[in-house]
């Protein structure tokens, strides 16, 4: 394995409650990215079929037909739809960690699936507490999502969920398992609205600060992935009229240094580009001599974190 690769974080419109055009796009920046050399590549929170904002600007009865729709366009792990995404890694021949909204029988997920050069799902895990109303749309990952970190040819590759940056024995865990990329995987995330009660943690430049933070934290390299919405799809997605989703916008992708200095300039927070950078897996020493919060830096017979490695089930069957 060598010590030098080159990254890329998505910044794009989803297909929007619409599985086969999600699938499609996905395709297309699957490729997009391996012309321009990525051999790793991040994708955002639930970017399949989209991130439903509504859910935060909306009643529930009026967004009762707009989930109804959600829920048939949610992607299955094990389906065609998946198949055709797993097919298009392969001959790429690029590491991703996929973000979308699982179908699982009648039950939705926040999943990141991640993805090796072989075309294999070689981990696959669940937004652990889906953030404040959106426990009424997903539900909630177990212990096997709890590991967020697999060996690749490119490196060991982590990756969380949006609001799972904030957790923060969630992300020790993380630096436990040794993640020297990790993958943020954000939604369309705004400015501070203005004429009304909105808290400047929901904002984009919060969400970066968070996730350059982990970079800082962790001593890993960051690829930061997220949405954008643009105006003609507002009323798709039950969002005419509200004073947060302003359009085009949402994006605030980037790809972060493991001392949580920036490696690649921004574009536009409504563009659509894949964010790309060639980094040294080697440059991690630089701060690990420095900080290394599991290793010298930690004070283990003071502090140390507990962890329950059992996933439980709803159904147990008893032996006589």
């Amino acid at each position: 394995m060598g010590t030098t690769v080159r990254v890329g974080a998505v910044q794009a419109e989803p297909g929007w409650i619409d599985l086969e055009g999600s699938v499609d796009k996905t395709i297309s920046l699957i490729e997009e990215a391996a012309a321009k050399g990525v051999q790793v590549l991040g994708f955002p929170e639930v970017w399949i079929p989209g991130y439903p904002w509504s859910i935060w600007t909306a009643s529930v009865v009026d967004n009762a037909a707009y989930i109804h729709d959600y829920m048939a366009n949610s992607m299955p792990r094990e389906s065609d739809h998946m198949n055709r995404i797993l097919a298009a890694v392969k001959k790429a021949g690029i590491f991703i960690v996929l973000g979308y909204s699982e179908r699982d029988g009648a039950s939705l997920y926040m999943a990141q699936s991640f993805i090796s050069p072989e075309g294999e799902i070689v981990h696959h895990r669940r937004k652990i507490k889906p953030t404040h109303v959106e426990r009424t749309v997903w539900g909630e990952g177990q212990a096997e999502s709890l590991k967020c970190v697999v060996p690749s040819p490119f490196g060991k590759i982590g990756g969380l969920n949006c609001w799972e940056h904030l957790q923060p024995l969630l992300r020790y865990y993380e630096y436990s398992q040794g993640a020297q990329i990790h993958v943020a995987s954000w939604p369309p995330t705004f400015e501070m609205p203005e004429k009304i009660p909105w808290l400047y943690h929901e904002t984009a430049e919060a969400a970066s600060r968070a996730s350059q933070f982990m970079a800082i934290e962790g001593q890993c390299f960051v690829l930061v992935a997220t949405q954008i919405l643009t105006e003609k799809n507002l009323e798709k997605n039950n969002l005419v009229g509200n004073p947060v989703t302003k359009t085009p916008g949402g994006g605030f992708s980037m790809i972060f240094g493991p001392d949580g200095k920036p490696l690649c300039e921004p574009i536009g927070a409504g563009e659509e580009g894949i964010l790309t950078a060639d980094v040294n897996l080697r440059d991690i020493d630089y701060p690990k001599a420095y900080i290394d919060v599991v290793g010298h830096y930690s004070r283990p017979d003071l502090l140390s974190l507990l962890v329950n490695p059992t996933k439980d089930t709803q159904i147990t069957t008893m032996s006589k």
